[in-house]
């Protein structure tokens, strides 16, 4: 009876054991299972993150079109020259001495000019006779607000007049035209009045400037009338000299600036260049206009707006080939 009672008492307490470890083996378990789904629903949402900012880092933006030049505008580019064929939609040859005109496409179109505005530019800097060793300091005023160019003449730099006019006929540098103009003894609004009285004063009827660096498409004029201004600015050397100069540099605190000609035929053999300036901006297209000797003849070449970046130097290539094929070389 004893061993029956004892028998008894240790299934009791078997029984008492396995009630009590059973809740907490089913907690552990839940806890488990929590632990886990927590970790699942975490990684989904980790992934689910890392694929979104996936996409949204390979998102394509549609590129904006360039904006159309005046002369695109015009259908002057659908214009034809049975001479010879140009990437320019104006395009205008002339023999300086003999004042023979050996090319015009679309001559009298008036167009902006873009930086060939640069060379009215010096032509008045010059003509008032002033100090080209005077310091000029860059000001804020100078800084493009037409177009947001850029510029590594900072406001505080400190040239001289000469070499700001070197900067502007060599590399087009914006904010040492402006300086010149601003700095001009009566101000900017009377230097940009000088600029159209000298316009009118030779000639050029076609011609308007609102500006001296050529960033605004008010700035316009035909090939004509350039043609005009390239041959009275050809007679000062010093024009001549800076236009031409392939390479430059200045000082500016304790960094050396080095600029490089915006024209690359000045450095070509096969060119003999006594006068040049390019410009563009996207209203005028790509311009270039040039006094150079071409088969023994000073010819004045104008190209405006030429569709590609080296279209306007591959317009005069091809109109040199063609005045060297079509006459005799002068003795």
């Amino acid at each position: 009876m004893l061993k029956s009672m004892n028998s008894r008492f240790f299934v009791a307490l078997c029984v008492a054991a396995l009630l009590a470890w059973a809740p907490s083996s089913q907690a552990g378990t839940a806890k488990k299972k929590g632990k886990a789904k927590s970790v699942a629903v975490a990684k989904k949402k980790v992934k689910a993150k890392s694929v979104a900012v996936a996409k949204k880092k390979v998102r394509v933006y549609k590129a904006i079109p360039p904006r159309p030049s005046f002369g695109k505008l015009a259908g002057l580019h659908s214009a034809s020259d049975d001479q010879i064929i140009l990437k320019s939609s104006v395009a205008y040859v002339i023999d300086q001495d003999t004042q023979e005109v050996l090319l015009s496409k679309n001559g009298q179109a008036v167009l902006p000019i873009a930086s060939i505005t640069k060379l009215m530019t010096a032509l008045v800097v010059r003509e008032a006779n002033l100090d080209m060793d005077e310091s000029i300091t860059i000001s804020v005023d100078d800084v493009d607000t037409e177009k947001g160019s850029g510029s590594r003449l900072r406001p505080g730099t400190t040239l001289t007049r000469g070499e700001l006019l070197h900067l502007a006929l060599m590399s087009s540098e914006n904010r040492a035209a402006h300086a010149l103009g601003r700095t001009y003894p009566a101000g900017l609004d009377a230097f940009i009045n000088q600029m159209n009285a000298k316009a009118a004063q030779l000639g050029m009827r076609d011609t308007r400037y609102a500006e001296p660096t050529g960033l605004s498409s008010r700035n316009q004029s035909s090939a004509k009338d350039l043609a005009t201004l390239v041959a009275f600015a050809a007679n000062d050397p010093t024009l001549r000299e800076l236009s031409t100069s392939n390479g430059f540099q200045v000082e500016v605190g304790h960094k050396t600036l080095k600029y490089r000609s915006t024209n690359r035929l000045v450095s070509n053999p096969n060119w003999d260049i006594d006068l040049q300036k390019t410009g563009y901006i996207s209203e005028a297209g790509q311009c270039l206009v040039m006094q150079a000797k071409v088969a023994g003849r000073k010819l004045i070449m104008v190209f405006l707006d030429s569709a590609g970046k080296f279209s306007r130097t591959a317009d005069a290539e091809r109109v040199r080939r063609w005045v060297e094929t079509r006459q005799p070389l002068a003795s």
